[in-house]
């Protein structure tokens, strides 16, 4: 490809709305262009990156058995109701109504689509176990769309679906996923991690989620350098500190005026947080009722300790909560609540979640639902009793590891990758069945894994790049060469960089040939900045004796050549690179 006919534009200035690395450096370099928030074109240089990590993963998974298909965006909304209630469809997800009024999703996810696929195709034993796999643009209406790339609202994404007639079948094809997903990053050269994830308000068997560790992340991890436990902090276990023994005491009301906060309470009563119970209020939206399919918006009660934060990811797993969000003072105010001086005590027809640690805090200080008023000597059981008791407090730094009770420590990181044994979540619900060797009806056991593509570019972009420009690997780059045209007063250089450029095409290295008429400067700091991993130039001083110039993109300096050893020599290098990606 000459850069005189590509569809590129390069900048020298940098985007003053972004403020990461690099994705400012795929703007200017010509990759990508934002069109709204969230929301790019790739340009014909993305395009072909885009083009080979997807050639990558589709290696990885049609080596484990995966057959490719092809599954529609655009999904009827009666199959999410028959599955999980359409309230309960995922965050992102857009509804609309086609041409003849019937509702209609713009899926995130189609583990419906299969699992309806699934029903009409697989009636036996004999068919599984299968994997089916579709690679395509998907669309997920964020609020939060920031960071570029890396949380677009338009991505490009693989989802692979395992079909197996038992757990243990399940487990080979998710231990399967693990190493293909392993394989890609490798060859991307790109480092991740592996860390316990989020099965879901409908469950699942076990889930984990390869991260790509750094300080841009959304996601906080959390990890124990002794034993080796990894997980998301949404779901991360630790051990809580259990308080020692107290002989419960009388309750007493005290005045706390302007004390509507745990460090206020704690500052004006000389005791650590650690000793009150803070309450928070969540409406959850919708729960689902498993006895009649209905969907309500309900007022949450949560109380975990002072010195402790709620999980909303283990909360809405345990009430099966699609959504939450804060609760208004007015909703607070409705149950009999006081907001600030807020106490569990003598609630009625209120959904009431306790953290497991509580039922061993005792003598806590908590609201006495009156403005102005705390108690003191509040215990569990004695006092006031919990809809549901279980971990919904949120793991940090510093807390102690469920495993050795080695201090975890935390990283930021961004998701690339999940891996989730779906179990028969899915397949139940929509009758997903085979006959097994009984001939009896058993529904599928599937499992889900998935790989945003577009994601991958971004962060291969953050991971490797330099102050001057990007630094692609040999895998993923564009072109592998870029062959830079020095011009010359007698014509020599643009006749010699031509046939350069025609020998190493023949020989089938992908070129980009910068035949513009700029100036030397301008044509290095484009080659930088576009980071293809060689730079060939022909330059008139050392023509002159015969040479070249090849230069990798990650050295200071370039080596000159005779010019009759170029095209081997470019070859031999590439050969390096691509070996050097198995090592």
């Amino acid at each position: 490809m000459r850069m005189s006919a590509l569809f590129n534009r390069t900048r020298r200035e940098v985007p003053t709305d972004v403020d990461v690395a690099g994705h400012q450096l795929l703007i200017r370099a010509g990759y990508i262009a934002p069109l709204a928030a969230g929301i790019f074109s790739y340009l014909p240089l993305a395009q072909r990156s885009i083009h080979k990590i997807s050639q990558i993963v589709r290696s990885e998974i049609n080596g484990i058995g995966g057959q490719e298909v092809t599954l529609p965006i655009v999904q009827p909304d009666d199959l999410w109701q028959e599955s999980r209630g359409l309230g309960l469809a995922d965050k992102g997800t857009t509804h609309f109504q086609d041409i003849n009024g019937h509702g209609m999703v713009l899926a995130i996810s189609h583990a419906e689509a299969v699992a309806g696929l699934v029903r009409n195709i697989v009636h036996s034993y004999r068919q599984l176990p299968a994997l089916i796999y579709d690679v395509q643009t998907r669309w997920r209406d964020d609020a939060r769309s920031r960071t570029g790339m890396i949380r677009a609202r338009e991505f490009s994404i693989l989802e692979s679906y395992s079909l197996d007639v038992n757990e243990p079948g399940l487990e080979i094809q998710y231990q399967a996923h693990f190493q293909a997903f392993s394989n890609v990053y490798k060859r991307l050269q790109l480092p991740v991690t592996a860390v316990q994830s989020d099965v879901g308000m409908f469950g699942g068997l076990k889930a984990q989620e390869f991260v790509y560790l750094t300080a841009i992340g959304e996601d906080t991890l959390l990890f124990c350098d002794h034993c080796g436990y990894a997980a998301n902090r949404q779901v991360a276990r630790f051990n809580k500190p259990r308080p020692p023994e107290e002989i419960p005491l009388p309750l007493k009301k005290i005045a706390t005026p302007h004390t509507t906060t745990i460090e206020s309470l704690a500052d004006i009563l000389h005791i650590p947080s650690s000793k009150t119970a803070k309450a928070v209020f969540l409406m959850a939206n919708p729960i689902k009722s498993i006895s009649d399919k209905t969907e309500i918006e309900q007022f949450v009660f949560v109380v975990v300790r002072g010195d402790m934060e709620v999980s909303e990811s283990k909360l809405a797993n345990a009430i099966k909560a699609r959504a939450l969000r804060p609760a208004t003072e007015a909703e607070i105010r409705t149950t009999g609540t006081v907001p600030g001086y807020a106490s569990p005590l003598g609630l009625k027809n209120v959904l009431v979640i306790v953290d497991d640690l509580l039922a061993d805090c005792p003598n806590l200080v908590a609201g006495a639902n009156e403005e102005g008023y705390h108690l003191l000597n509040v215990n569990f059981v004695r006092d006031y009793q919990a809809s549901l008791i279980t971990d919904i407090a949120l793991a940090q730094a510093g807390d102690s590891c469920p495993i050795c009770n080695t201090s975890l420590r935390s990283n930021r990181g961004v998701q690339i990758g999940h891996l989730f044994q779906m179990g028969v979540t899915q397949s139940a619900a929509l009758g997903s069945a085979f006959l097994d060797e009984t001939s009896q009806s058993r529904p599928v056991i599937m499992g889900n894994y998935s790989l945003e593509i577009s994601r991958l570019l971004a962060c291969i972009a953050e991971e490797h790049h330099d102050p001057r420009g990007l630094c692609w690997p040999i895998s993923i780059a564009p072109y592998a060469v870029q062959l830079v045209l020095l011009g010359s007063k007698d014509g020599s250089t643009e006749t010699t960089a031509q046939t350069l450029y025609n020998d190493l095409s023949f020989a089938g290295v992908e070129v980009l040939f910068d035949d513009r008429t700029e100036s030397a400067g301008v044509k290095f700091n484009d080659a930088d900045l576009i980071g293809l991993p060689l730079r060939l130039t022909v330059g008139e001083r050392n023509l002159k004796q015969g040479k070249v110039e090849l230069k990798h993109r990650t050295d200071e300096q370039g080596i000159v050549l005779p010019l009759e050893e170029a095209v081997g020599r470019v070859i031999a290098e590439i050969l390096k690179l691509e070996e050097k990606l198995k090592s």
